[in-house]
């Protein structure tokens, strides 16, 4: 995975850090996965079908791959 750094107002981090005191998620950073991941699914995704009965994250993690081998130069 790549480190991104995020600006967040004070009451995003008040909020996320409630959802782990609460036991919902286990740190910030899956708070966050998951919060882009749903996004992603709602305003980019959201019209993709279900392949091979992999769960969501297979295959965004799968669409992530692809795009990457895309995106590289060829030898």
């Amino acid at each position: 995975m790549r480190v991104v750094t995020i600006c967040l107002p004070e009451s995003y981090v008040e909020g996320v850090d409630e959802l782990i005191v609460q036991n919902k998620y286990p740190n910030r950073s899956e708070v966050i996965r998951i919060a882009i991941r749903d996004l992603l699914v709602d305003e980019l995704w959201g019209d993709r079908k279900p392949s091979n009965n992999l769960p969501l994250v297979a295959q965004l993690q799968k669409l992530t791959q692809v795009q990457d081998l895309q995106t590289q130069p060829s030898r």
